[in-house]
């Protein structure tokens, strides 16, 4: 079993290996340098990925600036993050949606015929993750939900799955507007992955037995960064974040419903986070537009009452 987390640390067949070009880079841009790559001029270092790094650049060809994310081959396990950049920039090329960031261009460097250095110029987009954004609303976080199930139904019908929604790879900017990032481990419906790939926290059963992945998946991932967003807490999967790799999974089959947590969260926006994160995938709504669908009427119930108090108090 294999999977990563985006603190730089991977962790494999039960031994945690450090990512050592992640930290030299960081103690790099700490010291204020940033590396020179040809073709663009790097300003400064705006994250880090699993094996990656990613900087506000200008693309010197274009003159457009770009959030650019480059990886350099370290180690073996490496090859990977070459092909998920690889996979991130195939599906984005088939997928042009306002809240799934584009990717402009993908540039391989290679060594005696070997990939050594492989560079993704992205869209820049800034905002602050869900995760590190501030607390939302409950009509705002609707919202947001609303328009994340948007973006996958585009990639639903565009015949792929993005299999890695979590709040880390949803961005929100200061007027609202979100991106859906990271689409590394996305694959066409229907693919069986010969590997566990994935979130603890977020990650689907089928994901983890690794059976065919489908739009149920994302429905998954989906609802279980929604229980998050608002509850503060995650919902029982089959890899618990905490545990090492190789034991037990955990057998938790139920928990706590939002509105069983806050009685605040109406019992129907606890239904639709409660019917995504149904084990069986047949168990989950049938596609994004009944959640979306769903999420449009209690928007309509929030803003409508909201609109109908503020009438009442200015008369």
């Amino acid at each position: 079993m294999q999977y990563s987390s985006c603190n730089g640390v991977y962790y494999y067949n039960g031994n945690t290996i450090v990512n050592v070009y992640l930290e030299v880079s960081r103690r790099i841009d700490m010291a204020g340098q940033t590396p020179d790559i040809e073709g663009f001029t790097i300003m400064k270092c705006i994250g880090t990925g699993a094996r990656t790094t990613i900087y506000l650049a200008k693309d010197q060809s274009s003159g457009q600036t770009v959030a650019l994310k480059r990886a350099v081959l370290e180690q073996p396990e490496d090859v990977r993050i070459f092909e998920q950049i690889q996979t991130e920039y195939k599906v984005a090329h088939h997928i042009d949606h306002p809240y799934i960031r584009k990717c402009y261009k993908l540039t391989k460097k290679r060594k005696l015929l070997r990939i050594q250095e492989m560079l993704l110029s992205m869209e820049l987009f800034q905002g602050q993750s869900l995760e590190d954004g501030p607390a939302l609303s409950l009509g705002d976080c609707l919202l947001i939900f609303r328009m994340i199930a948007t973006a996958l139904n585009a990639m639903h019908q565009h015949g792929y799955v993005h299999c890695d929604i979590k709040p880390n790879n949803i961005l929100i900017g200061a007027d609202g507007a979100i991106k859906i990032i990271d689409l590394g481990q996305s694959c066409k419906i229907g693919t069986i992955k010969t590997r566990i790939q994935g979130t603890p926290d977020y990650i689907a059963p089928e994901q983890v037995h690794r059976q065919h992945l489908s739009h149920r998946t994302d429905m998954f991932n989906l609802g279980a960064t929604m229980y998050w967003a608002l509850t503060g807490k995650n919902v029982p999967t089959l890899i618990p974040k905490k545990v090492a790799v190789g034991s037990a999974v955990s057998s938790e089959k139920s928990f706590r419903t939002p509105h069983e947590i806050y009685r605040k969260i109406p019992s129907n926006v606890s239904d639709i986070v409660m019917d995504c994160v149904q084990e069986k995938p047949a168990d989950r709504p049938a596609n994004m537009n009944e959640i979306i669908a769903r999420i449009d009427v209690i928007v309509r119930e929030i803003f409508g009452s909201k609109i109908a108090n503020n009438g009442a108090a200015r008369a």
